[in-house]
């Protein structure tokens, strides 16, 4: 079998270090030296608007029924991390929500009533959780503030 070789991974994984090639200094340098200023009320806006497009989704996919209990429980786990993240003591500083946003990461369990699934819900709960955290070392992606996404 012969054996294929793909040269621009295996340059950027001896390079960095890894496969992805992101290395930790990397993803220090670009959240201490980002290209554009931290904006605490874009992110609170953008949570906001997140909050409300969760909710709508919740209720489009209850009135569907049982086809739709896992876009319940993503709309649910959305609005759950929405919530957790309103708070303006964290969204002000990019340091303090990348800390809070690493703080619920390392929870075990996301409680709330209503949910079909507990694992599920937690599995897309730590999804939105990640999807912010790198939203919030690259500070991209705030800007976009429409329902669908």
């Amino acid at each position: 079998m012969a054996k294929i070789r793909f040269p621009l991974v295996q340059c950027a994984f001896l390079r960095t270090g890894n496969f992805r090639g992101n290395s930790e200094a990397g993803l220090e340098k670009m959240m201490t030296n980002p290209s554009k200023a931290w904006d605490g009320d874009q992110v609170r806006k953008w949570l906001e608007r997140r909050f409300e497009a969760s909710r709508l989704d919740q209720a489009a996919a209850d009135r569907r029924g049982y086809e739709a209990q896992d876009e319940y429980d993503k709309a649910a786990a959305e609005e759950w991390v929405c919530r957790a993240l309103k708070a303006p003591d964290c969204t002000n500083d990019q340091a303090a929500l990348a800390r809070r946003l690493k703080d619920l990461i390392g929870q075990d369990e996301y409680s709330v009533a209503g949910i079909n699934d507990d694992a599920r819900f937690e599995r897309h709960v730590r999804a939105h959780l990640r999807k912010l955290a790198k939203m919030t070392k690259a500070n991209t992606g705030f800007e976009k503030t429409l329902r669908y996404q």
